[in-house]
């Protein structure tokens, strides 16, 4: 009697005997059926490297990445198995809604039942169990939206002038840096009236005016600092050191340190920060040359080098440094 063969498949060069992957489908089952979910994903994990699975093992491996909380990998299965025209269809269906709430994807779950709901594809047993889901979306979505409302509010009521004013230039300066990275647009009458008030202070004026420059946010602004006034829009600004005097000061320092890049450094970090106080304006009413070479004289006169200056300018970057310290002048 001669015995069969057995095919021996290999996976990137490992050897898989035949059977290994319906054992690890069977363990997998197993772990999930005794709540191991943990286990149970990695069995079918292993599994998948070497078959399909079924209908049924992508179930149970759907539902235990659920339980894991690997929402969105258990959503993508349950993409998969409908889309395959599963015979499971309502017990996946139902799946992928209580994943979705998990995701807070409301909007897209209260569209999925709606549709199920109208296109009458649920059983009649099934029907009422749905619409408890959909009740339940509903509530837990209008508990969320109250709790942004809420959230919202405070916030916006941390910006606006009485209450911001009340803090610090140090403390306003990071609440302001809070802001980076989200959307100001609803926050952009609390800014107009920080940038506008004559009793914020000049760098803090700038970073509120910055958030609304970067992020390309349309309001006519009254801008007065340094005895200048001026009727911007934040849409027509460029950043501080993109402005035209910037530019041409920038220049000229980098040719006359050419061969010092250590002051050049030093001298190119004072402007930048600089800029930012003086912003929208500039060195005015001072001359770019004067400004240029004040700098370089500025820098060597911290480095111990003693020459002749123009105090007026020299004195007029040292406020300018303590404003960018926050400190008031």
């Amino acid at each position: 009697m001669t015995k069969r063969k057995r095919h021996v498949i290999k996976h990137d060069n490992v050897v898989v005997f035949p059977g290994a992957a319906q054992t690890l489908i069977r363990e997998g089952q197993s772990f999930a059926e005794n709540y191991q979910y943990e286990e149970a994903v990695a069995c079918f994990e292993k599994a998948f490297l070497y078959e399909e699975g079924d209908e049924v093992t992508l179930s149970a491996y759907a539902y235990a990445l659920y339980e894991i909380k690997a929402y969105v990998k258990a959503k993508i299965i349950c993409e998969k198995l409908l889309a395959m025209g599963t015979t499971m269809y309502v017990e996946v269906m139902e799946l992928y809604i209580t994943i979705c709430m998990q995701l807070k994807e409301y909007h897209q779950v209260e569209a999925l039942i709606s549709a199920l709901i109208e296109e009458n594809v649920l059983p009649v047993e099934q029907l009422e169990k749905f619409e408890r889901l959909q009740n339940l979306n509903r509530e837990v979505a209008r508990n969320l939206q109250q709790k942004e409302d809420t959230q919202q509010m405070i916030e916006q009521q941390e910006y606006e002038l009485s209450h911001f004013s009340a803090l610090t230039p140090n403390e306003q300066s990071i609440l302001l840096h809070r802001l980076m990275d989200t959307n100001v647009r609803q926050l952009k009458v609390a800014l107009k009236s920080i940038i506008e008030s004559p009793n914020i202070h000049p760098f803090v004026q700038s970073l509120a005016l910055l958030l609304l420059v970067e992020q390309e946010v349309s309001i006519e602004l009254n801008v007065t600092k340094f005895e200048q006034t001026k009727t911007i829009n934040p849409v027509e600004l460029v950043l501080p050191n993109q402005l035209p005097q910037y530019g041409q000061v920038k220049k000229i320092i980098e040719s006359k340190l050419e061969q010092d890049p250590s002051t050049l450094e030093m001298v190119q970090y004072l402007m930048a920060k600089h800029a930012i106080v003086t912003y929208p304006f500039e060195w005015h009413p001072f001359e770019t040359d004067d400004i240029a070479y004040s700098y370089i004289d500025f820098v060597q006169t911290m480095l111990g080098k003693v020459q002749e200056m123009d105090y007026d300018i020299i004195d007029y970057l040292q406020m300018l440094e303590k404003l960018t310290e926050l400190q008031e002048v």
